[in-house]
Order: structure tokens, then C-alpha cells, then sequence
């Protein structure tokens, strides 16, 4: 299977690892929906939904940038019909908008907890739900539709928690959503997965976060070509959905071993670890 003639609806998609994604996907010769906040250029942070819309096209896709708060039900609505409209259905959601405070109980706000849960919990499943009757339509008509989170393996560990339990419990809902939306949609024929790093991953958002060596961490490309052999696997086959999927792993399941191409240093062996790995 490949992607070509597929539609994509991609939160967080006008940089790092959900433009990755979506540029291998366009690769294929897929529509490539962008549904990301970001329109006006940001000096701190690299790229808008105009910019990506371009590389996507450059890459050999269809692109539709939107302007979206995935936390306003109503503009995530009205995104999900002009994608309808514009390619005809969806028949792959990725949701990989998120946000990020690695900080404890005592030292965040209330409103840095909201937008945590409002962007990775809420916005997930609010994006699943919207996007739910075009998936079950491509399910009818037999286009392989599948939902994708970027989001971790639920660990019930101490560790993961103590240090930023707003962050982890905002992190776990999206996974949280994985785990029920699988068997929830399988009568549909849909396949939900989560898919997550094993290393810390050199995005522009993770250079904002003090003290990340950067040169010890691998490139967004991993998350793209990982998330790729999950997009393509057959739904129909249902160990294909409702799982956790780490990259590294997936890619040596498909005999992809050499992964230092990914290495933003070619020859690192010692990564910076990602959370929530055991």
C-alpha cells in the first residue's frame, strides 16, 4: 500500500515532526490538510501553515493550510468540512499537536495545565470525534483509514509522573484515547495506533527547552518514516491497530536497522532519552 490519492488531516503539522510526516506522505502523492495555529512567521519558532503548505507541495503533495485551534470545537468542525469539501473525505487523521511544561504541581499555573489537557487530551479526541464520519466513510469504501497519535506507551510508573503530572497526565490522555478509540472503531474497520520516539527528537520546540543537547538526539525523519509503515499497514488485519508503537522498534520490525542517517550527529550512539520509554 502507499498514500497516494490519500487525504491526511494533520494537527501541529506547520513544523517538526507532524511537517516530517506530512512531506513523506506527500512523497506519495497524498492531500496533505495542515491544521496548525501558527500563520504569521514567529522568530522563536521556524515555520507557518503557508510555509509547510509549500514544502508539502514541493514534496509532491496536495496541500490545504488551515488556521486551527484544535481547542475550539468550532473552528476543528469547520476545518474538517472544508477538507471534506477541498479533497472529497479524510482518510487518515494524525494527531500530533501538543504542548509541553515539564514542571511540578507547585510550579504550574492553572492556565498551563488547561492548555496541556485542552491541546493533548481534549484536542485528540475532540479532532477523532470530528473526523470519525469521514473516517468511517473511507472505511466504506475500503481506503485503509487510520487514526495516528503521537502520543507514549501507558506506563502506570512513579517516575514518569513525579516530576511534571500535569504534563504526563495531558500526554497519557491522548494515549488513553488510543487505547479505547481501538476497540471502539474496529467494527468500523479503522485502525488506531500511538507512535512515539524512543529518543529525544531535534525539533525548533525542543530547542526552547534548556539544556536539550541537541546534537544528541535523532531528526524528526524517524517519526515520519515510522509513522509511514503504520499509515500503510492493512486495517483489515487487526493486529494493525491499538498499539504503542516506538520507532526504532517498528523500523527494525521492517528491516530498517541502519538508523544512523536520522542521528542529527552522524555516529551518535548515546541519544538523549525520550520520556515514558521503560
Amino acid at each position: 500500500m502507499d498514500l497516494k490519492d490519500k487525504t491526511l488531516f494533520i494537527t501541529g503539522a506547520s513544523r517538526g515532526i507532524g511537517l516530517a510526516i506530512a512531506k513523506r506522505a506527500a512523497a506519495d502523492g497524498a492531500n496533505v490538510v495542515i491544521a496548525a495555529k501558527t500563520a504569521e512567521p514567529d522568530p522563536r519558532l521556524p515555520g507557518t501553515i503557508y510555509s509547510a503548505a509549500e514544502e508539502i507541495r514541493a514534496a509532491g503533495g496536495q496541500a490545504l493550510p488551515l488556521q486551527v485551534d484544535i481547542r475550539d470545537e468550532a473552528a476543528v468542525l469547520d476545518a474538517v468540512e472544508r477538507a471534506v469539501v477541498t479533497f472529497g473525505g479524510i482518510d487518515i487523521l494524525v494527531n500530533n499537536a501538543s504542548a509541553i511544561s515539564l514542571t511540578d504541581t507547585e510550579h504550574t499555573p492553572l492556565k498551563r495545565y488547561d492548555l496541556m489537557n485542552g491541546i493533548n487530551a481534549r484536542g485528540t479526541w475532540l479532532c477523532t470525534q470530528a473526523c470519525l464520519p469521514a473516517l468511517k466513510k473511507s472505511a466504506a469504501a475500503g481506503r485503509n483509514p487510520h487514526v495516528l497519535s503521537m502520543s507514549p506507551p501507558l506506563s502506570m510508573k512513579t517516575r514518569w509522573f513525579e516530576h511534571h503530572t500535569a504534563y504526563t497526565m495531558a500526554k497519557y490522555g491522548m494515549s488513553m484515547c488510543t487505547l479505547g478509540h481501538a476497540g471502539e472503531f474496529r467494527k468500523y474497520g479503522i485502525a488506531v495506533n500511538s507512535l512515539w520516539p524512543r529518543t529525544a527528537i531535534a525539533t525548533a520546540a525542543l530547542q526552547m527547552i534548556p539544556g536539550v543537547d541537541i546534537g544528541a538526539c535523532r531528526k524528526p525523519e524517524i517519526l515520519a518514516d515510522a509513522a509511514y509503515l503504520v499509515l500503510t499497514s492493512d486495517v483489515r488485519d487487526e493486529r494493525n491497530s491499538g498499539n504503542f508503537y516506538i520507532d526504532d522498534e517498528l523500523l527494525a520490525a521492517h528491516g530498517h536497522t541502519d538508523l544512523d542517517r536520522y542521528s542529527v550527529t552522524p555516529g551518535t550512539t548515546r541519544f538523549v532519552p525520550d520520556f515514558f520509554v521503560d
